[in-house]
């Protein structure tokens, strides 16, 4: 089964089809126009025989009578392709002189009248002509048509073959016009096609931006574009791949290890010690998989993200009762100031959720190593800035240490010491404020501790209620 047909094929045959349907009626337009002058101009050498045969008719005292002979009329109405008939009749239809078989025509009141006849089977173009209201006489002039038509066919004929031949000429440059523009699509194509999976470099720029027309240069952008997220899509499952296989190393291989000592003991006690500890490593080897799912996620978000005006207010406080029994097990005073003032701001609810999350979940890793551990969480706007914080009293991070906490992986002294998380925490709030268009920052809080601070753009909800607070 044939395939759908190329694109110059197609584009051709686009411009070809108007062309021929153009031409087809310009040709008939032409046939029409020729086959009326061609009619007027021997109609016009007919009119002018009947006059001159008119006027060698003379009015006697007998009639009306023809002044030429026979002979002399052939010679003043010879023509070389044509046959010509007069007769010449009284106002009443008798026959005065001429071609006895040309046959009756309509008689004018005054002037001529044309119309079609034949004679003796041939076809005939006829004029009848009375000159003035004082002539007693009426001329009939027949002539055949053969020659009229000869000539007609002789210009449709001539008209129709030029016409054609300029019409597959032009079809022909269309064709090679046609593939020379889309010469470089077709190099595009191959050097697509011959791509290697695994290269993912951008085409060179002869393809991708030097084309001839802007959308062979457009389509080169274009698929350098996929190129590039395609790059960046599988650095960040490489990435993650990487992260995954570092950060799980070490659990797993302690959860083996404490697996293998306690069944190395016969000690009942031992097991129990052993299994708190495998419990505990399977905890934060999970903790850690969510969080790289999370910048996985994080990465990937920009296209789904479904930014609308969100009450802060609301979800915060949701957050805060979800994270309470885990803080009243860590012994953790967890509170919230500003909650009861409505704050709507413009971002994407799941990713709002996840910033409060880690950050609630970092605050508590931190906080609880201390004394009387207390973690506040802050909410207030003003003008067209909303803020969110969330405060602890624990060690805090020196001031050379904040920026750096927000890369991936990266922990502090506090932080390796704790043995705690992989250091992806803050790294996803961080992206996380970058997607969602806000500010993170972190800064030393007053009394010592450590404020986590995200400013947001307010938003207005439907129907302008709840406005800010």
């Amino acid at each position: 089964m044939a395939g759908p047909a190329s694109l110059r094929t197609r584009l051709v045959w686009g411009v070809a089809l108007p062309l021929v349907l153009t031409w087809s009626v310009g040709t008939g337009v032409a046939l029409w126009i020729a086959s009326r002058y061609v009619q007027q101009a021997y109609d016009r050498a007919l009119l002018d025989d009947a006059y001159a045969v008119a006027a060698q008719v003379e009015s006697g005292p007998e009639g009306p009578q023809l002044t030429l002979s026979q002979p002399e009329m052939a010679a003043l109405l010879f023509d070389q392709t044509e046959q010509e008939f007069f007769v010449v009749r009284s106002l009443g239809g008798e026959f005065l002189a001429g071609h006895g078989s040309v046959p009756q025509a309509p008689l004018p009141a005054l002037g001529h009248v044309f119309h079609d006849d034949s004679i003796h089977g041939r076809a005939v173009r006829m004029v009848s002509l009375r000159r003035k209201a004082s002539d007693t006489f009426v001329v009939v002039m027949a002539q055949t048509i053969g020659g009229r038509r000869a000539l007609l066919r002789e210009l449709v004929l001539y008209s129709a073959a030029a016409q054609a031949v300029l019409l597959a000429l032009l079809v022909v440059w269309l064709r090679s016009g046609i593939g020379r523009q889309l010469r470089p699509l077709a190099r595009l194509e191959d050097a697509v096609d011959q791509r290697d999976a695994d290269d993912l470099s951008p085409l060179p720029a002869p393809l991708a931006a030097a084309a001839p027309t802007r959308d062979i240069a457009r389509l080169g952008h274009s698929i350098n574009s996929l190129l590039a997220r395609l790059r960046d899509s599988l650095a960040a499952q490489r990435e993650f791949s990487g992260n995954v296989a570092h950060e799980l190393r070490t659990p797993l291989a302690g959860i083996r290890a404490q697996a293998e000592y306690a069944l190395s003991q016969d000690d009942p006690a031992q097991w129990r010690a052993q299994l708190q500890g495998i419990l505990r490593s399977q905890a934060r080897a999970s903790h850690c998989v969510d969080q790289l799912l999370a910048l996985a996620r994080a990465d990937e978000a920009r296209a789904a993200l479904q930014v609308k005006a969100v009450p802060l207010h609301e979800l915060a406080r949701e957050v805060l009762l979800r994270w309470l029994p885990r803080a009243d097990a860590a012994g953790a005073d967890l509170g919230a100031s500003g909650l009861d003032t409505p704050v709507w701001v413009r971002a994407d609810a799941l990713l709002l959720e996840g910033v409060l999350d880690n950050l609630i979940d970092n605050a508590l890793r931190y906080a609880t190593t201390g004394a009387a551990p207390r973690i506040t969480l802050l909410l207030s706007a003003q003008g067209d800035v909303a803020t969110l914080e969330v405060q602890d009293n624990g060690p805090g991070m020196p001031p050379d240490e904040r920026a750096l906490a927000l890369a991936r992986g990266v922990q502090g002294a506090d932080g390796r010491a704790l043995g705690q998380g992989a250091g992806l925490g803050l790294a996803i709030v961080q992206r996380y404020a970058q997607l969602l268009d806000a500010h993170f920052e972190l800064e030393a809080a007053p009394g010592g501790g450590l404020v986590a601070r995200l400013a947001l753009p307010v938003g207005q909800p439907a129907g302008g209620a709840g406005a800010p607070g």
